[in-house]
């Protein structure tokens, strides 16, 4: 019996380590916006833009991003003129000029535009969707337990490769501790002094992957601090409620209770 059970409690390990070897793994970096009161880093976010215009939009897309929310309240906080200058560097598809379309310089109305040209997925809403991918069978209890969400996910995928290549039906993959499966198509994109950032702030890699993950938190969740900020008026609001509650109550049936007593 004591066999028995050793056996069982090695395979429960092995299969274990196995289920989060085949997730990746995923470091808890600290991120400004977590918790209940987090909120958005505007420098952080403005090197993260830096990040993915430099490095990222080779590949992937932000097509449900307006590029006019670039100086909305809560995210990277850029004046008037400076979302129209970063809009005027993008070209844009328009279907209405000539007979088959062009391209055009953008502006502040139009979105971020798609690349998926090699089958790269857009960034839009990638956090978002990464946001539950860890804990047992994708429940996102690490998310509630430990914060660890897209960002987290972004960050330890863009600093988690190997050095380790192999060739697979032609295609060239690279190992990567992070990605679920741990071999992935993408090639690393970042490493150190891969960005230059204006206000002198570290430009290693893992500073930049972290930049660049919160940038893209933002991009899908832009109103995250006024969502926190509704739901603690909402809590204090319910809070004082309950108190008023308690104390009517308490005062309506103070006579009742009295003549019980007598």
């Amino acid at each position: 019996m004591k066999m028995i059970k050793t056996a069982l409690a090695a395979l429960a390990l092995s299969g274990t380590a196995a289920f989060a070897a085949e997730l990746g793994h995923v470091t808890d970096y600290d991120f400004s916006f977590e918790g209940p009161f987090g909120t958005y880093d505007q420098n952080q976010l403005q090197r993260g833009l830096k990040v993915y215009t430099e490095i990222c939009s080779a590949c992937h897309g932000l097509k449900f991003v307006p590029i006019r929310t670039l100086g909305d309240g809560g995210g990277p906080g850029f004046s008037p003129e400076q979302v129209r200058a970063y809009a005027s560097q993008i070209e844009v598809f328009d279907p209405e000029l000539g007979e088959q379309g062009d391209f055009r310089d953008a502006a502040p109305t139009d979105n971020f535009p798609a690349n998926n040209a090699v089958g790269a997925p857009d960034l839009s809403l990638m956090a978002k969707a990464r946001a539950g991918f860890h804990g047992p069978a994708n429940l996102g209890i690490n998310q509630i337990v430990k914060g660890m969400g897209g960002a987290e996910y972004i960050a330890s995928l863009l600093t988690g490769y190997t050095g380790e290549e192999m060739e697979q039906a032609g295609t060239v993959l690279y190992e990567n501790e992070a990605f679920p499966g741990r071999w992935i198509s993408m090639a690393p994109v970042l490493g150190d002094d891969y960005v230059e950032f204006d206000d002198g702030a570290p430009s290693d890699m893992e500073s930049a992957a972290k930049d660049v993950a919160a940038f893209l938190m933002w991009t899908a969740e832009p109103k995250l601090a006024a969502r926190k900020q509704m739901g603690l008026t909402a809590v204090i609001m319910l809070a004082v409620l309950s108190v008023l509650l308690y104390l009517t109550n308490k005062r309506i049936w103070a006579p009742v209770k009295g003549r019980k007593g007598e």
